[in-house]
């Protein structure tokens, strides 16, 4: 009698696969939930602040970024405009083409990295750049559905400085009522999902410079 009361309970086929299916849904149901409230927190309207900064850092992207980038620097929101993750052999002048803002006199306080290939490295590539040139404070410009991110490894690689986030919004990417447009869709799935890999990553591996 003890002996089946005890005994662990053995679970069918049916049984498992229901249990399965089960855990799957519930891990849907909560990734999605997440996904519609990390695209409602994303800001949609920017008010500038004039809190002037050591550094405006552009993280590579779109051209609009490079431009409010530029435009910050020019009305002296800054000391230096740094852009990281810059393509192998573009130089400033190439950049500047690309640019609606043409300000020759600002290209001495312009300097370009070009070592990032991902986020994480847009953050170790600002660090180093950050300590070479003994800056306390930075302006981050990015889009707004990358800003999350952005600030996540930022903060994680550069704790002790001040970041104030920048965000653009392109125009190609519709926040408002975004899971009726494929594109947005499809871009803030993979943002989101970019998002919870770099939580993650956070808690397992330690930061390296």
């Amino acid at each position: 009698m003890s002996g089946e009361s005890d005994s662990p309970k053995t679970w069918t086929p049916r049984q498992r696969v229901i249990r399965g299916l089960a855990v799957l849904g519930l891990l849907a149901v909560i990734w999605t939930a997440g996904l519609f409230w990390f695209a409602a927190t994303l800001e949609t309207e920017l008010e500038v602040s004039d809190r002037h900064t050591d550094a405006i850092v552009v993280l590579t992207g779109g051209s609009l970024r490079v431009d409010q980038g530029i435009e910050l620097l020019s009305r002296g929101l800054a000391d230096k405009l740094f852009v990281s993750g810059v393509a192998q052999g573009v130089d400033l002048k190439q950049l500047l083409k690309i640019s609606r803002e043409t300000p020759e006199d600002l290209s001495c306080c312009i300097a370009l990295g070009y070592e990032a290939d991902d986020t994480a490295g847009n953050a170790r590539e600002t660090a180093a750049w950050m300590e070479d040139q003994g800056y306390a404070s930075l302006r981050l410009v990015t889009a707004a559905y990358h800003m999350p991110r952005s600030l996540l490894e930022f903060r994680r690689t550069m704790p002790d400085i001040e970041i104030l986030p920048h965000p653009v919004f392109p125009a190609h990417v519709k926040q408002e009522d975004w899971w009726r447009w494929p594109g947005s869709t499809n871009l803030l799935v993979s943002e989101y999902s970019k998002y919870l890999i770099a939580r993650m990553r956070a808690f397992i591996v330690p930061v390296t410079r």
